[in-house]
């Protein structure tokens, strides 16, 4: 099939790598401009850009695309059979849905309707769920509400975080895809309904996210570091600067007040709901990462201090 591929970040590129090697004929990749990011504010491509110009593919960053003349003009000259739209981080218009024949094919990160929205595979992680998967539906003008075409199971290892996940998601996405295409270029595949009573939202991630709230149980505050890694991770207030938690781990005994720190044979604690989290590799805001232990020794930190969010 003659395919438009609009995507942006390293979860979409399995997919365009597999259509592409599948025989498909990806006309144009769409994704999002180049921005700049990090500490040096440098120019960032798309990982979509790099690996479709490795292939030949040309490729578009428009700005916006709801009311982009030119930008329509283009897609209505290529008249694709279908758009993919894999993490692509727009909202797709309706002349663009009502464009191929075949509609636009959404891959997303959850088992939809569970977890619609921005970031579906770190909430399941943060709200300790064991299991996920891939989706892919037919847009519709809806936040994730669209026809469900297929879906993949994908079990989550209990000690595996967001990164782990989306890898192994990525490359589940990209077989689900073809298998999608497949079975709509020959006519087997019926769309269905979402169940609207099933569903759940994933919003978009904040930097408040990521603050260690010490009410929650110990797996509760582990299950949200796995989810939020890398961004916006896990943070606290300690002698009134921000630390950064890069590794940790959850402890069923009880015994510390909640939100205080407890130092122990140079192992960092802190007290929660019904049991503490332990503290193995941290970061002190305008410090380098270092271990526990040498955060211990370091900063001479004694037991009973308070932490805060």
């Amino acid at each position: 099939m003659k395919l438009v591929f609009c995507g942006t970040p390293e979860f979409a590129v399995p997919t365009l790598e597999a259509v592409i090697a599948a025989g498909h004929e990806v006309a144009l990749a769409v994704t999002q401009p180049d921005r700049a990011a990090g500490r040096g504010m440098e120019m960032q491509v798309p990982p979509v850009k790099r690996a479709a110009a490795a292939h030949r593919i040309p490729v578009v960053q428009p700005e916006k695309i709801k009311n982009n003349a030119q930008f329509r003009e283009a897609l209505e000259a290529l008249r694709p059979d279908a758009i993919v739209v894999v993490a692509y981080g727009r909202i797709i218009p309706r002349w663009m849905l009502d464009l191929p024949r075949l509609g636009n094919i959404n891959l997303h990160g959850s088992l939809l309707p569970k977890y619609r929205g921005a970031a579906p595979v770190q909430w399941a992680i943060a709200n300790g769920e064991r299991v996920t998967g891939v989706t892919t539906m037919r847009i519709d003008e809806g936040l994730d509400t669209g026809d469900l075409l297929l879906a993949h199971v994908v079990p989550i290892g209990q000690e595996e975080t967001a990164v782990d996940v989306f890898e192994t998601l990525a490359g589940a996405g990209a077989e689900l895809m073809l298998k999608t295409l497949a079975k709509l270029e020959c006519g087997e595949l019926v769309a269905e309904k979402q169940d609207e009573t099933q569903a759940t939202v994933a919003p978009i991630l904040t930097r408040e996210d990521g603050a260690i709230d010490f009410a929650r149980t110990p797996q509760q505050i582990y299950d949200r570091w796995r989810g939020f890694q890398p961004w916006p991770g896990a943070h606290m207030l300690l002698r009134g600067k921000k630390l950064i938690v890069h590794r940790m781990h959850a402890l069923a005994e009880g015994g510390i007040e909640p939100g205080v720190l407890q130092v122990r044979d140079l192992e960092m604690a802190a007290g929660c709901r019904g049991g503490a989290v332990v503290f193995d590799e941290v970061q002190m805001e305008g410090k380098r990462r270092m271990s526990a232990a040498e955060f211990l020794r370091g900063f001479q930190m004694r037991s009973g201090e308070r932490l805060g969010l």
